[in-house]
């Protein structure tokens, strides 16, 4: 959550929350940068009450509130709540663009893809499964204090070794925190390396996976990792739209998420296609899927649906298709009301990952069997 792309991700998520939260038919597309002592706001809104002016009013405050959040509190990191610059510049939606949406149609063209498989519980490929899980991790022993002088920023990879498609062991974890001077020097480095190891890596591997004795891992690999945050790197909104998404298992229609309102298919249909993949595996028509769906602007149905289930599917794809026009609603109006899109919900969409998570209606199995009755198996 403290990295600078997942910074800007969270404020761009967060001011569409508080736009939202007073006017749920909102148009937001928010876009945020952030970097030494400043973060600008900027991107296209159209509010239609008074009481979402006055929140479109309030997005210094909101920014601010946002920082404190993450844990960007200390002036020594040289990018804080307290002191940093905002600069706001919004204006209202092209009326180009709002007269296809008026008539509820999709608010941009484009393919947007989901996917699921049986390699976890909440049926997402592992790498980035507990790649979510470590930087979850990471934010909730910064908090409680659990290795002293960690600051926000964090990334995460980990490499799987399979046996055709079977996850056989966790290779390689590699884990980069940033923290405060005095963890700077080798002897320090290799001191944080076990307390990460201890109080982050190990909670959230696998442990049918991971073999303690064989497992390659590297905590802070340049040797320190000091300067961070927007002050170490420039951060923008839908910069990480891989690590948002599925780690690179799958494909990816391009488009980001963050500071979007649910009329932008970029983000809605993306749920909805996670939603219909989940659904399909979990009904066990197959155990890997890959929905794709892509719209043309102002115009409301799907022009294409298309079902990939890596050769894993117990019924024939084409009826999988049939399935899904039948049981779904893809219409981005449709998307909206079936998964309760016009709520202020996305700010903690914005970090540890969008899929694969509790508490978000796409992630809900409750169509599962339906489909297995339908399909008959």
């Amino acid at each position: 959550m403290g990295h600078p792309d997942k910074v800007s991700d969270q404020i761009s998520d967060a001011v569409l929350d508080s736009l939202i939260a007073t006017d749920p038919h909102v148009r937001c597309a928010c876009e945020t940068l952030c970097t030494t002592g400043l973060v600008v706001v900027a991107g296209e809104v159209t509010v239609h009450k008074q009481a979402g002016i006055d929140a479109l009013n309030n997005v210094e405050k909101t920014v601010r509130k946002t920082l404190r959040r993450i844990g960007y509190t200390d002036p020594a990191m040289k990018f804080d709540a307290e002191s940093c610059a905002v600069i706001r510049t919004l204006h209202s939606q092209s009326g180009d663009i709002a007269m296809g949406v008026d008539k509820e149609g999709a608010g941009d063209q484009g393919l947007m893809f989901g996917f699921a498989c049986r390699e976890t519980p909440r049926l997402m490929p592992l790498p980035i499964d507990v790649s979510h899980r470590l930087v979850e991790r990471h934010a909730n022993v910064r908090r409680r204090g659990l290795i002293k002088g960690l600051r926000p920023d964090a990334k995460s990879q980990v490499t799987v070794e399979y046996d055709h498609q079977k996850p056989i062991c966790i290779h390689t974890v590699v884990f980069s925190t940033q923290h405060t001077p005095d963890w700077n020097g080798s002897a320090r480095q290799a001191q944080l390396k076990r307390l990460v190891t201890k109080h982050i890596i190990e909670p959230c591997m696998p442990k049918r996976l991971y073999n303690r004795e064989k497992v390659i891992i590297h905590v802070n690999p340049t040797g320190q990792f000091e300067i961070g945050g927007p002050h170490g790197d420039t951060g923008l909104t839908g910069r990480k739209i891989i690590v948002d998404t599925y780690g690179g298992r799958g494909r990816h229609g391009g488009g980001a998420f963050s500071g979007k309102d649910p009329t932008k298919v970029d983000r809605s249909a993306s749920y909805m296609a996670r939603y219909v993949a989940k659904n399909i595996v979990a009904a066990r028509l197959a155990d890997i899927c890959e929905i794709q769906l892509s719209y043309a602007i102002g115009l409301p149905d799907p022009i294409s649906v298309r079902v990939d289930t890596n050769e894993t599917a117990r019924i024939d794809e084409a009826r999988i298709e049939q399935l899904v026009r039948r049981f779904f609603p893809l219409t981005p109006k449709g998307i909206i009301k079936h998964l309760k899109l016009r709520r202020p919900i996305y700010e903690q969409t914005a970090r540890h990952g969008h899929f694969g998570r509790t508490g978000f209606t796409w992630e809900c199995t409750d169509m599962a069997k339906k489909l297995t009755a339908a399909a008959g198996v």
